[in-house]
């Protein structure tokens, strides 16, 4: 049996897609049928449908037409798909393993202004050069970072789906076009036995040309660009696990169309506390524990509903989730990774927890000792699993997107002026404050903060403090 029914060249705008795509139309087995899910039009600018399947056809069944190209076409059937293509389409083809995925890469700063030039001249390809229409792009920094942030978003999102799929791709470079070899060879990937001796010559290079010849304000890019991390040298390397949703720990209000989608270790109790006195109910009788299909019908139902969470200043943040889930034993301690933070990692708390000998510099001790194991933790270095009340909030944010983003990012300092004013939002505009977050025990971190604690916090939450602006923490 072969290794796939039907192909997709995943590629963009001015990478070489239509020359790729002529080399490819030279073999007898294959076919490769142009941008086929381009939302302005089917196949190419002059075509009315592809296989007797019409645009029309295709927006109401895309599935339908990615069937017609793999079963009808002469050969081994494709087409070429960019990221502003029909999401849809792009979905079914990432996720078939049955789908020969050829990733056609350029130069983004060569296409771009390829990109630039062709809309000047309005042509798109050249197959007769004296036909050719000269022109200088003219270089637009803010456009060319959504070019590129364009681009990368979607080479990321292939690359993410393939490595969870176990599934590979042929790369192939613009510079790459013409060489009759790689050509050849990517035919064996499609699993065509025929070898071409010769590409064919129709298309031209429209613009061969150095970028300093085709651009007209040539030093504004180059001093635009001279700015641009091209090694990304500044990234700071992200070993966290993705996190899922957590619905069934969003906090639905009784009465009031509001969602608490709460970050562990921050004011949780004070805020559920706050959420129950709007509609005058205990605690215990706010909805949570629902799943997604549960919580989707509720928001259908809660016309003008709001959502929110509240995120706490790392430094706080950390040393409550020490406090609460690590230092004593008891009700909300994570008992099992206590154990092993005790026994393998050497944490200096006390088996039983806080006793007469446990001083504050006791307390310092440990909790600087939690916050190394933190830093390790983070970068997948421990075999500990990274537990929610630890978690970057960013990771955590980032989690809840794959359901539903907060309409509202609280920061704990300025809970009772926009908490006050989410409550006038739901129809609850005598809403009463928010309470005081009860102090940590047995010290708080005012008691043992000092310069080396913010260092070690700056260190291990540095996705945080670059994301959410933080600063050095204050009482």
């Amino acid at each position: 049996m072969k290794g796939f029914d039907y192909f997709v060249v995943l590629a963009e705008m001015r990478t070489g897609s239509n020359l790729l795509e002529s080399h490819l139309n030279a073999f007898q087995g294959i076919e490769c049928h142009g941008e086929a899910f381009n939302p302005a039009f089917i196949g190419y600018p002059n075509r009315t449908e592809i296989l007797g399947m019409t645009q029309a056809m295709r927006e109401g069944d895309p599935a339908r037409l990615i069937e017609t190209i793999r079963d009808g076409s002469n050969g081994m059937g494709g087409f070429r798909l960019f990221h502003n293509h029909d999401p849809r389409a792009i979905e079914i083809v990432l996720n078939d393993p049955r789908c020969a995925k050829i990733v056609l890469t350029r130069n983004p700063a060569e296409s771009y202004v390829s990109w630039k030039i062709a809309q000047e001249t309005g042509q798109w390809k050249l197959t007769n050069i004296k036909r050719r229409k000269d022109a200088k792009a003219t270089f637009d920094a803010e456009e060319f970072e959504r070019h590129v942030a364009n681009l990368q978003a979607f080479q990321i999102e292939v690359q993410a789906s393939l490595q969870r799929s176990g599934q590979t791709a042929f790369y192939i470079s613009y510079e790459d076009l013409n060489e009759i070899e790689v050509i050849n060879g990517l035919a064996r990937y499609l699993g065509v036995d025929e070898t071409l001796e010769a590409l064919d010559g129709a298309l031209k290079i429209q613009n061969p040309a150095p970028l300093s010849d085709k651009v007209a304000n040539f030093d504004d890019m180059a001093q635009a660009l001279s700015g641009l991390d091209r090694f990304n040298l500044t990234r700071t390397p992200e070993f966290e696990p993705r996190r899922g949703p957590a619905v069934p720990a969003h906090i639905v209000a009784c009465k009031a169309p509001l969602i608490y989608m709460p970050v562990k270790s921050g004011p949780e109790a004070e805020v559920i506390n706050w959420m129950a006195g709007l509609d005058a109910v205990a605690p215990e009788a706010l909805l949570t524990k629902m799943n997604q299909k549960g919580l989707r019908l509720w928001m259908r139902q809660a016309t003008g509903h709001r959502s929110f969470t509240v995120i706490r200043h790392p430094a706080a943040r950390a040393h409550a989730a020490f406090c609460h889930r690590i230092l004593t034993p008891g009700p909300g301690c994570l008992g099992e990774i206590r154990r092993i933070l005790r026994n393998f990692h050497k944490l200096p708390i006390p088996g039983g927890g806080p006793d007469a000998t446990y001083d504050r510099r006791a307390h310092y001790l440990a909790f600087t000792a939690f916050l190394e194991f933190l830093r390790a933790n983070l970068r997948g270095q421990t075999s500990v699993r990274v537990d929610a009340n630890w978690a970057t909030q960013t990771a955590v944010l980032q989690g809840m997107a794959q359901f539903s983003l907060p309409d509202v990012i609280i920061r704990e300092d300025e809970m009772q002026l926009q908490l006050g004013a989410l409550a006038k939002q739901v129809g609850r505009p005598g809403a009463a404050p928010v309470a005081e977050a009860v102090p940590d025990q047995p010290y708080t971190l005012a008691e043992i903060y000092d310069d080396e604690i913010e260092a070690l916090i700056a260190d291990v939450y540095q996705r945080d403090y670059i994301m959410f602006g933080w600063g050095r923490w204050q009482e």
